[in-house]
């Protein structure tokens, strides 16, 4: 089993615990990378990336409320961390 599959099945097993813990991680993540995308001085591309960030945080949440199956909710919310942790970086980078 890959370290995928491995989280997949134990995300399945407790997927009742584990919905507030993610909604929890994900906003958390996403409003630090909100954060550092309006500390920002430049203002080029913030709408594009603060638009991007809120898009997949109410996606996530939207997912969790509509009841899907446990692997889109688990997909998401890896995509979700993903793309909040990069915009992190991205604006940290730009920071310095």
């Amino acid at each position: 089993m890959t370290v995928y599959q491995k989280g997949l099945h134990d995300f399945k097993q407790n997927f009742i615990l584990y919905i507030p813990l993610s909604i929890i991680l994900q906003s958390c993540i996403g409003s630090i990378a909100a954060m550092f995308i309006l500390m920002n001085s430049k203002p080029s591309f913030h709408f594009f990336e603060l638009a991007l960030c809120v898009t997949f945080a109410m996606a996530y949440n939207g997912i969790i409320y509509a009841q899907m199956k446990a692997k889109w909710v688990y997909n998401l919310l890896i995509t979700t961390l993903l793309i909040h942790v990069v915009l992190i970086i991205i604006n940290i980078m730009r920071l310095t």
